[in-house]
């Protein structure tokens, strides 16, 4: 992509969103916005951390571990 222009100003910026919304539409995608949690947050590593102590705590945790490590090798055999 090529480096941003300085002297762009708002009216330039508009059109070149404008046209490339436009293009993208044109290919046949739709815009879409989407949210998710803030991994960076200290509340959402309290939680994790919270939930990563119910499961390990869990008296199936050594099979849920199984399933996760049966999971994690599929992915990393998986060529595609």
């Amino acid at each position: 992509m090529a480096s941003k222009d300085p002297s762009s100003g708002p009216h330039e910026v508009r059109e070149r969103v404008r046209s490339y919304r436009v293009r993208m539409r044109a290919a046949g995608m739709r815009p879409i916005q989407i949210w998710v949690p803030d991994t960076r947050s200290p509340a959402f590593r309290a939680e994790a951390h919270l939930q990563s102590l119910a499961v390990a705590r869990s008296p199936e945790a050594d099979r849920d571990q199984a399933f996760v490590d049966a999971v994690s090798d599929d992915l990393r055999d998986d060529p595609g």
